[in-house]
């Protein structure tokens, strides 16, 4: 069970909040399969050098406001 469910849109949104606060991501990086969000906060927490609990409340933080540009 994953701790986050993400529409397909909804990340469309998130990815560009991501590239702007993380700008040497990849789209292999930003990859994003329905249904596969534990393996997208897995690989944003290597990549930022982060742990999975704060990729987590990063997401659902930006979530919250999808109309906002900060994440």
């Amino acid at each position: 069970m994953s701790a986050i469910k993400l529409t397909p849109s909804e990340w469309e949104i998130l990815k560009e909040k991501f590239r702007r606060k993380y700008n040497h991501l990849s789209d292999d990086d930003l990859a994003f399969e329905a249904g596969k969000e534990d393996e997208l906060v897995s690989r944003l927490a290597k990549r930022v050098k982060r742990n999975r609990d704060y990729i987590l409340f990063t997401l659902k933080k930006g979530l919250a406001d999808l109309e906002s540009n900060r994440l």
